[in-house]
């Protein structure tokens, strides 16, 4: 420990961190929808809708008052209205650039609203409802103009003809047949039969031309003036989108070789295709890499979109991911994740602490920029991801999984993270997982198996030449296995310098190992229920371990004996790291919560409510400003260390009161008791204000001046020095200066006035009582007064009659 208290001097101390950013949840499924530009992306997230910027991933939400989930929602082609429909049937109209609900309407329909679309012109609005019906809404005079009766079962698509003269309506429910409705007789004018399930999409190819896809695994094209089908094109998979390629622009590296309409189709098997009209033939197909060949079903995709304004193709897929392609090669632009589950770990990444990886409840990882919230997704493991581990420089890093396996990843200089190595062995789930410190040279595991196994790391995973020429992951094997406890490891560390591992297991202890071979050196013993967590300081020959019994302990390496024990936590503490050069604490608990304490005082310096459910992930970034955390509440924060921000904002306030008492000391001395009494009250100084109007009542006629300036305060000043009064009347020399005032604030201000005043119910209780005894004991002090001039008066009569006596 002495070094570390060498260095206390030269630390600086954390006393407080802040949350930065938060990385939750924003879409849950549902309709997604861009706007005209497509720079802002609309996502329901339950009761809320969230607008996304697609550039820097920042949100703002539109938050329903009913506490109702939205059912559907749509923005209009001009980008000015926004109209959502909730579970209590209502619809609202909103200001989506300001946050506010700018009208409510009653929906009409007696089930949710399934779907909406505006007409071309931003004017009339159609709702397709789960009750069977279709109302049309025009948005200028604001009313009813149809209601379109005889759809069978929820209508979950409508769309109007692009051609507004037309004035049709197209519309599918679970008949899977699809209407044209006539707006001029309200009237169902067509059915175009031919699928044989769900119509998910329809795509207007020109005044005539209308194509359809379905989960029936076709799409059709229709001749819309003779309302028949022209051509069916078998996809081969269940089909959630079709969107028509412009007819400008080179899709040639899409296959598109020939004149004539071509569309692109998004389904089941998570990739795109593109088709032909004219030969029904599909002339691309986006390519799967290796390792996401058996993960179709995890990919499928619910929705494309075209974003003509930026060149896109937008996909959703069932995992609530939504990908930007380049729409002419379909390159990966931008990926956005739009739900976590619960996230088990986290760690920062990248030079400079660029991105972060975070391991959720499932097999692929997840690789967020943190300037533009770009998301890739590491495909590779088979069941969910358990821990991870970053080597010191942040360029590789290590995942293991409940599949019994460990990955080492590599990020390149673009930023894109390959899977370099992949090490088979235990014989259960690998929960724990730690990297060696000063080099990139091995690999430490632990498992439900009860076992350490050491992984060494073969020179070409690590030299730069070697490694660029990886084309698939290398196999890595243990070199070292050791049964290490009886029960479930559920953390393991490597020591600073790269000689020492501990492990802390289920059974209550942590224990002391050699690298070289795994030989045990010691055993820590001292909690009374499982081990979550073990670090060792970056500075010291000490080990910390954290507990399900609530506490923290410190360990000395040499004589394994406990040097301090931290308590506070109510739950269980599932990780903690050394922050401030080894000199601070920082732990994560089950209940939510995070915690610094100062290792030399024992003390907990701050408690840090963010999450709500348990904080599985806490890792700290190179410079050690900086703190992300990761919650089964599906959230993932970084906090900043605002500790010299707030110690600056403390410095500069001291200054300013010292400051604003000079001027105040200098107000008074010049009789200037306006300002005085004004200052005094932003002060927040009762004391300094009293004196005050003490220093005005002893002015010849004092209290016309004290009335004269408690008139020219401002509301707010007033209601200050009401609850200040309050407090000089409980103190029977402070009586007459509360009275005085209180005097002034009745005769000058109506009842009315007055009982607008914040606080006034209470001020009137406690002014009461007190002001009744006070007034008793004037009442008292009065009738003595009285007693002492009626005794003068008896005496004077005395004295006078015995001088009568004596001239008679």
């Amino acid at each position: 420990m002495a070094a570390a208290e060498a260095a206390v001097s030269a630390v600086r101390f954390k006393s407080n961190y802040a949350v930065s950013r938060k990385i939750e949840p924003f879409y849950k499924g549902g309709r997604v929808q861009l706007n005209r530009d497509g720079k802002f992306m609309f996502c329901p997230c339950g009761t809320k809708l969230n607008v996304i910027d697609v550039e820097t991933g920042a949100l703002h939400s539109l938050q329903q008052d009913d506490e109702e989930d939205i059912s559907s929602f749509v923005l209009s082609p001009d980008d000015e209205i926004l109209v959502t429909g909730s579970r209590a049937l209502l619809l609202k109209q909103w200001n989506w650039r300001e946050n506010k609900c700018v009208r409510t309407w009653k929906a009409v329909h007696i089930a949710p609203v399934a779907s909406m679309v505006f007409d071309s012109t931003s004017t009339l609005l159609a709702t397709g409802g789960c009750d069977s019906t279709i109302k049309i809404w025009d948005m200028i005079k604001q009313y009813c103009t149809h209601n379109l009766k005889g759809s069978s079962g929820v209508v979950h698509l409508v769309e109007f003809h692009p051609d507004i003269s037309r004035l049709q309506l197209f519309s599918s429910s679970i008949d899977y047949k699809i209407r044209i409705w006539d707006l001029n007789s309200s009237k169902c004018v067509a059915m175009l039969d031919g699928h044989f399930s769900a119509v998910t999409s329809l795509a207007f190819a020109d005044g005539n031309t209308l194509i359809s896809s379905g989960r029936d695994k076709i799409c059709m094209v229709w001749d819309l003036k003779t309302r028949e089908s022209k051509r069916t094109v078998p996809v081969y998979e269940s089909v959630e989108a079709a969107i028509l390629l412009p007819g400008k622009g080179d899709f040639s590296q899409l296959g598109v070789k020939k004149q004539g309409l071509h569309f692109v189709t998004a389904g089941s098997k998570g990739i795109l295709k593109v088709w032909e009209v004219a030969t029904a033939a599909c002339v691309y197909t986006q390519p799967v890499p290796f390792e996401l060949k058996e993960e179709a079903s995890e990919r499928s995709l619910t929705q494309c979109m075209l974003v003509p304004e930026r060149n896109e193709i937008v996909t959703v897929s069932v995992e609530h991911n939504i990908v930007f392609y380049d729409a002419q090669t379909l390159q990966l632009r931008k990926q956005l994740a739009g739900y976590n589950d619960e996230v088990l770990d986290v760690k920062f990444l990248g030079p400079g602490d660029s991105h972060i990886v975070v391991a959720t409840n499932s097999p692929q990882l997840k690789v967020f920029e943190l300037a533009t919230s770009h998301c890739q997704i590491l495909y590779g493991h088979t069941e969910t991801i358990l821990a991870l581990d970053v080597f010191r420089k942040g360029l590789m890093f290590v995942s293991c999984a409940k599949d019994k396996s460990l990955r080492v990843w590599r990020m390149n200089k673009d930023g894109r993270v390959i899977c370099v190595a992949q090490g088979l062995g235990h014989a259960h789930g690998v929960g724990a997982v730690s990297c060696s410190r000063l080099k990139e040279s091995f690999i430490v595991t632990s498992s439900q198996d009860c076992t350490i196994k050491i992984w060494n790391i073969p020179e070409s995973l690590t030299s730069k030449a070697k490694a660029a020429l990886i084309s698939s992951p290398e196999t890595l094997h243990a070199k070292v296995t050791e049964r290490g406890h009886d029960k479930d490891i559920n953390s393991v560390a490597v020591s600073p310098n790269d000689k020492l591992i501990a492990t802390g297991s289920q059974d209550r202890l942590a224990k002391l190992w050699s690298c070289s071979d795994c030989s045990l050196l010691g055993v820590f013993t001292g909690h009374k229920r499982g081990i979550w967590c073990v670090q060792f300081s970056p500075v010291d020959q000490v080990l910390a371990t954290s507990s399900a019994d609530g506490t923290l302990k410190l360990w000395g390496l040499r004589d394994f004996s406990c040097l301090k024990t931290f308590e506070g936590h109510d739950a269980s503490v599932l990780k903690i790291i050394f922050v401030s050069r080894g000199t601070q604490l920082l732990s994560s608990g089950s209940d939510g919560l995070l915690k610094l304490w100062t290792i030399k005082t024992n003390e907990c310096v701050k408690t840090l409510d963010g999450h709500e459910d348990k904080i599985w992930g806490l890792h700290s970034n190179k410079q050690d400003d900086m703190v992300v955390t990761a919650s089964s509440d599906s959230c993932v924060m970084l906090w900043k260390d605002v500790t010299e921000i707030e110690e600056k904002e403390a410095q500069a306030k001291q200054e300013e009161q010292i400051m604003k008492e000079q001027e105040l000391s200098n107000l008074l001395h010049e009789k200037r008791y306006l300002k005085a009494l004004g200052l005094a009250i932003s002060l927040d100084r009762p004391h300094t204000v009293l004196m005050v109007v003490k220093a005005i009542l002893k002015e010849t006629d004092g209290r016309k001046h004290l009335e004269e300036n408690i008139v020219r305060l401002r509301k707010d000043q007033k209601e200050a020095v009401l609850t200040f009064l309050v407090t000089w009347n409980t103190n029977s020399r402070n009586c007459h200066e509360a009275q005085a005032v209180m005097e002034t604030l009745l005769k000058h201000e109506a009842p009315d006035s007055l009982l607008q005043y914040s606080g006034i119910k209470s001020a009137v209780e406690s002014l009461l009582p007190y002001t009744e005894r006070h007034f008793q004991r004037l009442s008292r002090l009065l009738q003595a007064s009285m007693f002492i001039d009626f005794m003068w008066q008896n005496m004077r009569l005395a004295d006078a009659s015995q001088q009568e006596d004596g001239t008679l």
